[in-house]
């Protein structure tokens, strides 16, 4: 690897962490009512911060939101079980990265992600949510977790539909917007 694509990894792992940080912050102001349980949200913005690090940036973003949820684990939701904030952060890593392959995989992706239509967002977003809500509550059975019931996955899959959904096409209807006014603006 030369200096370049080294400074590019680590430039889009930090803007990946210190994006879901904030919308992480963002999140807990805007939406403080709305926890379930303890890292379970009825809508968690921050799942589609996941996605979209992902998907732009691959591993850079994996690399990011691993260590952004690191820290999100160890300092503020389970700052007293350092099992659970390590393996909390490694599952909501691997989520959206194994979503990601699968993306990949299935559509071909570029950096622009062109080949991402409304559907398969849509697509992305789901099987995102359910992976991202499986592995922790596969987790949770696992490790004997009294959280682990079948409706704090479903919230957690709501609950990650629901703010990958926004986010993606909040960026999405951003896109679009920006691309039709450079168009009437070069007519």
């Amino acid at each position: 690897m030369n200096i370049g694509r080294i400074s590019h990894f680590w430039g889009a792992a930090l803007l990946s962490a210190v994006v879901f940080l904030l919308t992480l912050l963002i999140n807990e102001i805007v939406f403080p009512n709305l926890a379930f349980i303890a890292g379970v949200n009825w809508i968690y913005l921050p799942a589609g911060v996941r996605l979209l690090c992902t998907l732009l940036f691959a591993e850079a973003g994996a690399t990011g939101l691993l260590l952004a949820s690191w820290i999100a684990c160890f300092l503020y939701f389970f700052p007293n079980d350092v099992l659970r904030s390590l393996v909390g952060g490694l599952i909501a890593a691997l989520a959206p990265y194994t979503s990601y392959l699968f993306i990949e995989r299935k559509y071909g992706l570029g950096t622009s992600l062109r080949e991402l239509s409304g559907k398969r967002l849509l697509v992305a977003a789901v099987l995102y949510a359910f992976i991202g809500s499986s592995l922790h509550h596969i987790w949770f059975w696992l490790s004997s977790d009294p959280s682990a019931t079948w409706a704090s996955w479903g919230v957690m899959f709501l609950g990650d539909l629901s703010g990958t959904l926004i986010v993606l096409y909040v960026c999405r209807i951003t896109i679009v917007s920006i691309k039709r006014k450079s168009s009437l603006l070069g007519k």
